[in-house]
């Protein structure tokens, strides 16, 4: 009896440790999971899809990563869920098509244009919305209306401009390019790469530099922010730069792969905030990488079922994580 209660009490002591150490590397278990993942579909499909479909999970899930980083760091910051964030998209892939087809200048300069003018947005809404209703002390619920009024302004400005039909930017989304026996589009191939190098020097701008240090302290404690002399003001005007541009660069990239219509932002914002919630509410990095996995796994979940029902699977994956971990894979345990 006294042996059999000790191997029970060592197993679960045992599983117990097991759990702490899991807890404690939620980046590491998440990645061993991915890569077990990639394993089995690697057994069942073979290396070549795989990897293919895995090159299409890169590009949409560069598109999720900049357009949840910066809706990530609004919250982290100031508490605000903005529900206007897909329409930013939205925004920006339209800017890109004045300039590249309206105007006929090529898509890098337009890409600039896009990321310019949807900072100014950001700008825009601070100074005209969201900093009187700081100084008023404004609840969540009026915050959320606001925000979800300025979605439907800023897709009626956009309907009004630029109608409801179907637009495509300036690009060959025919073209292929074919290297170590994989094929993909030479759009796709673009997005990934512009969206690894801006993720990089994202994640490194809010490491290393004072403003991304800053932009983390105001996340972890507003008050205790300012009262430690930071200019609070100046870094949330920063971070609305921050956040517009990168909104603006990824409503670009998904025009690119897509096509333009009113509504394109809103059909990626819960995809957005799933990447959000996924890798931690309020964490940048989190966001960064949770946008990449929920591209990776709705991508590699259509080897196995219908392509429409890719972002079911994500979501899928988004209540397993939080069952298992509720304030997500790099999020911190909160009391409230």
């Amino acid at each position: 009896m006294e042996a059999g209660a000790l191997t029970v009490g060592d197993d679960a002591s045992a599983l117990r440790r097991w759990r702490e150490w899991a807890n404690q590397r939620p980046a590491q278990v998440a990645l061993g999971i991915l890569a077990l993942l990639v394993l089995v579909m690697v057994i069942a499909k073979g290396v070549h899809e795989v990897a293919e479909t895995g090159l299409a999970g890169l590009s949409t899930g560069a598109i999720y990563a900049l357009g949840a980083v910066g809706l990530t760091l609004v919250y982290g910051i100031l508490k605000l869920v903005n529900f206007a964030h897909g329409d930013f998209l939205t925004f920006g892939a339209y800017m890109a098509y004045l300039m590249n087809v309206t105007w006929g200048i090529p898509l890098a300069v337009a890409i600039l244009w896009a990321m310019a003018t949807t900072a100014a947005l950001g700008i825009v809404t601070e100074k005209v919305m969201w900093a009187p209703m700081r100084a008023k002390r404004a609840g969540l619920l009026q915050l959320v209306l606001m925000s979800i009024g300025l979605a439907f302004l800023i897709r009626a400005v956009i309907q009004f401009g630029w109608g409801t039909d179907v637009l495509s930017l300036d690009v060959n989304n025919t073209a292929t390019v074919h290297f170590l026996g994989l094929s993909i589009g030479r759009t796709q191939l673009i997005t990934i790469v512009i969206g690894i190098v801006v993720i990089v020097a994202t994640g490194l701008m809010l490491r290393w530099t004072m403003l991304g240090k800053r932009m983390r302290a105001l996340s972890d404690d507003l008050d205790l922010a300012e009262t430690t002399g930071i200019d609070t003001s100046r870094v949330i005007l920063y971070t609305w730069i921050f956040s517009g541009s990168l909104a603006g660069l990824a409503g670009v990239l998904a025009g690119a792969n897509l096509s333009l219509q009113p509504e394109l932002g809103f059909t990626l914002l819960l995809a957005i905030f799933a990447s959000v919630i996924l890798g931690g509410i309020g964490d940048a990095f989190g966001a960064l990488a949770g946008g990449m996995v929920l591209g990776l796994v709705t991508e590699w979940s259509t080897m196995f079922i219908d392509s429409r029902w890719k972002l079911a699977v994500g979501f899928v994956v988004l209540i397993l994580v939080l069952i298992i971990r509720p304030q997500g894979i790099f999020g911190k345990a909160k009391v409230v």
